[in-house]
């Protein structure tokens, strides 16, 4: 009976050693979880993650091995936590340049324009002191009919773009119907009064901008079920933005920047006239303006995504002029490259919408199409807007942060979300406002005082206005591109709400519909 006692009172000590390891093991756990939740910031976390590095048994082990029972089951598992953090904060902070071919393009090519725009300034000064009399009166009179309206011009699209994205801040979501209703008013006017001078060439312009408001137009039915969702969206991805005073400084600085260069190269278009193939160089310098000032809008763009992506990543708020400068230097490449290839891809976006529009069951009307859709599919995973959230916060190269950005969106399920996106639209539309506003005022002057170059004057003002809204604009382009970068990279961040998971629900219940940028054509898809 001694015997059966002393095993029964065992046999009750290993249950309560048992029981009590199990407990401590649940306790562990909890433990864990609830550290698992804590904020990467938060005091307690910090404290925790020291104690789990430097941490030490409060009492010395025995000089005897401790039997089995005694030992605890996992007395390492608090030093085997993964905590990814740290090398995360080693990648925000990456010292390389990106895309460095791009960038010895960019600025060679930027020092062979300064070199020809400084040269066509030297030739049309020489006209207008050594050239024989008719000559000096063509300079004059260029001078006088077609310089000041296209420096007023300038003025007047840097007022209209600081305009245009203080109310969009201010009141994103009435801004967002004006802008897709304002651009098609005003693009319309400008249009008519083209017509209204009766010149051929004021009238194919004329037509060109009746068009394309007609097309706006439809395009503003077209979208009208989605512009709630990107009302919201817009509203709540600028309110980190209130958070820096000083976010709009690289945007003064690129628009005194654009200002300047706009307007040597307006005396070099001058130039131009009085040296070998006016049109050829004119072209080359448009083509030029146009890669420099889109490289200004997209190191604005990568300036704003890197101060908003670490807030939302962890919750800090960097220094906006560090973030000008890095976007400035290391990662001026990308923005080089993406200068050259987001405005095509989304040319082809343009294309592919128009392709999905067109019905029939003709093969050899269709033949190229499949292969046109597919290339334009690789395009869209290797070349996309997108991707400047993760230039500006992991210092990665264009093509890689296309990819993972996209492989992301596509992770979340909300690729077919962002790809039905109207914020790009509204702020191209923004730029043709300004554009129109400008060809109004500058046609209606110059048929006043020189009738022979109003054609000319409203293609001018209406590029330099679109190209200079555009910087501006930039601000929130940028402010919504970090919202669904940063939520597709973590979801459930307290910083979210449930905006993108209510549209989710709504899409997958089939209680609402989005149009995305077609990738297949439908003929194929019935095959």
């Amino acid at each position: 009976m001694g015997l059966e006692e002393r095993v029964i009172q065992n046999e009750n000590g290993e249950e309560e050693n048992r029981n009590l390891s199990n407990n401590n093991n649940n306790h562990e756990e909890f433990q864990l979880s609830r550290f698992h939740r804590l904020n990467p910031t938060n005091p307690l976390r910090i404290v925790i993650n020291s104690n789990t590095r430097v941490g030490t048994p409060p009492h010395p082990p025995p000089s005897g091995p401790p039997p089995p029972e005694s030992q605890p089951p996992q007395l390492s598992q608090p030093r085997s936590i993964p905590t990814p953090q740290p090398q995360q904060r080693v990648t925000l902070n990456s010292r390389r340049y990106t895309n460095r071919i791009s960038l010895f393009i960019f600025l060679l090519h930027l020092l062979l324009a300064f070199a020809l725009v400084c040269f066509l300034v030297f030739k049309g000064i020489q006209g207008l002191v050594q050239a024989s009399d008719s000559i000096k009166r063509k300079e004059k009179r260029v001078l006088k009919y077609f310089l000041p309206q296209v420096e007023v011009a300038c003025l007047m699209s840097i007022i209209l773009a600081f305009i245009w994205q203080k109310a969009i801040r201010q009141w994103p979501t009435f801004m967002v119907h004006f802008t897709l209703w304002c651009s098609f008013v005003m693009s319309l006017a400008a249009g008519i009064l083209l017509l209204c001078f009766q010149r051929p060439s004021t009238s194919g312009v004329g037509v060109c901008l009746i068009a394309f408001a007609i097309g706006n137009g439809l395009y503003a039915c077209w979208v009208s079920h989605r512009i709630k969702f990107c009302c919201k969206i817009l509203r709540l991805s600028l309110q980190p933005a209130s958070k820096f005073s000083d976010l709009n400084y690289p945007t003064y600085c690129m628009l005194v920047a654009g200002f300047l260069w706009t307007s040597l190269w307006n005396f070099a278009v001058i130039g131009a006239l009085n040296f070998y193939f006016p049109p050829l160089i004119i072209i080359v310098l448009v083509l030029s303006l146009m890669w420099t000032i889109e490289v200004m809008r997209n190191v604005i763009n990568i300036t704003v995504s890197r101060a908003i992506a670490l807030y939302y990543l962890r919750g800090m708020q960097s220094t906006t002029q560090f973030c000008f400068l890095r976007a400035l230097t290391r990662n001026l490449g990308s923005a080089c490259l993406g200068s050259l290839f987001v405005p095509a891809i989304e040319a082809l976006r343009i294309v592919a919408r128009g392709l999905n529009l067109l019905e029939g069951e003709d093969e050899f009307m269709f033949c190229c199409a499949r292969c046109c859709l597919k290339v334009m599919e690789s395009i869209f995973r290797n070349g996309n807007g997108w991707a400047y959230v993760q230039i500006a916060a992991y210092g990665r190269g264009f093509v890689m942060a296309s990819q993972e950005t996209w492989a992301l969106f596509e992770r979340e399920k909300i690729e077919q979300l962002v790809d039905s996106d109207i914020t790009s639209s509204i702020c191209f539309l923004t730029g043709v406002c300004s554009g129109s506003i400008c060809v109004i005022v500058v046609a209606s002057w110059t048929a006043k005082v020189h009738q022979t170059f109003t054609a000319t004057l409203s293609l001018l003002t209406f590029f330099i206005g679109y190209l200079l809204t555009r910087i501006a604009m930039a601000l929130p382009h940028a402010c919504v591109s970090c919202y669904y970068v940063c939520y597709a990279e973590n979801p459930e961040n307290r910083l979210f709400d449930k905006t993108i998971k209510d549209r989710l629900a709504l899409l997958e219940s089939g209680r609402d519909v989005v149009v995305p940028t077609p990738r297949v054509p439908r003929w194929v898809r019935r095959t």
